[in-house]
């Protein structure tokens, strides 16, 4: 990546040589470009928020920025990028969305994130670090701005305006006003579940900002509900678990079953412990934040429950489905089962019957498909 500060050797995380996606894009060059052009200054706190590869702490090392973000494997990006450019450890503070922000913010660079929630909650949490000196630069793709995100900024920060947009990137620029009025966070989120979905008829369900229908029991996991399989026991994974209601279902079925759940979202994994924890379930279960399945003991799973994302970012892409199909592979005992849903055109079917063997229709509708595949 070009910038004013050097050419930062960039890379996703997990690198795969497969992978033709970036770990930069021109949003990242055109809001380094701004800093530099207006002679920005940097010597105070700066804060990066949504930094999704470590692109922006990464070029601009050197003033000793924090990055907030709620991807682990964004933050494991940013360490490795970090290391690759030859960074001392300790040099840029990295924290979570679940991390307590800094108190005082004198730059502050938002590299907008594709949930409008997820930005409302973190310009509430930042908003009282920011001062009347504050520079405030949000970043992104012309498609990924709209006119309910600047009105975000502008009802929780201050005035709002855009830049022209260029190589289809564009910068929101933004005046705090210490005086305004800001409305109050109504994030993590509570909602009752409908009945007819099995044990968790009725629950509670926890969601903090930025994870997946935060309102509302999506379609597709509630026709999974109604096709989970029988309770067994054992050692059960829900894999990108979102807000936890797959996995919180499977502990109130079968109090016997040691659930884990996990997902690379920081706030995913807090709203699935938040949603267990509200309904007292039975049992056993741990939760953990990480890249799939990576840390788990092979051959010591019983069951895999996943409804894995088929986006990165703005990108679709089956890099992420197939990376959680291998590791369930890996950590299933012989004769343990991993079901998965998915839409229908998807054809995980396929990439199921070359890595496990066998793949099974379970149930499906006109969108939906759960697959069966059981470790050999």
């Amino acid at each position: 990546m070009t910038t004013p500060w050097g050419e930062p050797a960039l890379a996703r995380f997990p690198e795969d040589p497969r992978d033709r996606l970036r770990a930069w894009d021109a949003s990242d060059e055109y809001l380094l470009r701004h800093l530099a052009d207006r002679q920005v200054p940097l010597s105070g706190t700066v804060v990066a928020v949504g930094d999704r590869w470590g692109a922006l702490v990464t070029a601009l090392a050197a003033y000793r920025p924090t990055q907030i973000t709620d991807s682990w494997l964004g933050q494991e990006a940013t360490r490795a990028n970090l290391a690759r450019n030859g960074v001392e450890p300790g040099t840029v503070r990295l924290l979570t969305t679940q991390d307590p922000p800094p108190g005082r913010i004198d730059v502050l660079l938002v590299r907008v994130p594709k949930s409008l929630a997820l930005l409302e909650d973190q310009l509430l949490r930042l908003a009282p670090a920011v001062h009347e000196g504050t520079v405030v630069v949000g970043t992104g793709m012309v498609k990924e701005i709209h006119t309910s995100t600047l009105g975000l900024f502008e009802r929780i920060l201050g005035p709002t305006r855009t830049s022209l947009a260029e190589r289809k990137a564009r910068l929101i620029l933004c005046t705090p006003d210490p005086a305004l009025r800001r409305p109050a966070n109504p994030w993590p989120y509570r909602y009752t579940l409908p009945h007819g979905i099995g044990p968790v008829s009725g629950r509670t369900v926890v969601n903090h900002a930025g994870v997946f229908c935060a309102d509302r029991l999506d379609i597709g996991t509630r026709f999974f509900l109604g096709h989970l399989p029988a309770p067994g026991g054992g050692r059960v994974v829900d894999l990108g678990c979102g807000n936890g209601v797959v996995g919180t279902a499977t502990a109130l079925a079968d109090p016997r079953a040691e659930v884990l759940f996990v997902d690379e979202s920081f706030q995913a994994v807090a709203s699935a412990e938040a949603t267990y924890r509200e309904n007292d379930v039975p049992g056993h279960a741990e939760f953990r934040v990480g890249d799939g399945l990576t840390g788990v003991p092979d051959g010591s799973v019983d069951l895999v429950l996943n409804n894995p994302p088929f986006h990165s970012h703005q990108a679709t892409t089956d890099a992420t489905a197939r990376r959680m199909f291998a590791g369930a592979r890996r950590t299933l005992r012989p004769g343990g089962e991993l079901w998965v849903i998915g839409n229908r055109h998807l054809g995980y079917h396929v990439t199921l019957r070359r890595l496990f063997g066998n793949s099974e229709v379970v149930a499906s509708d006109p969108k939906f498909v759960v697959l069966r595949a059981v470790r050999r």
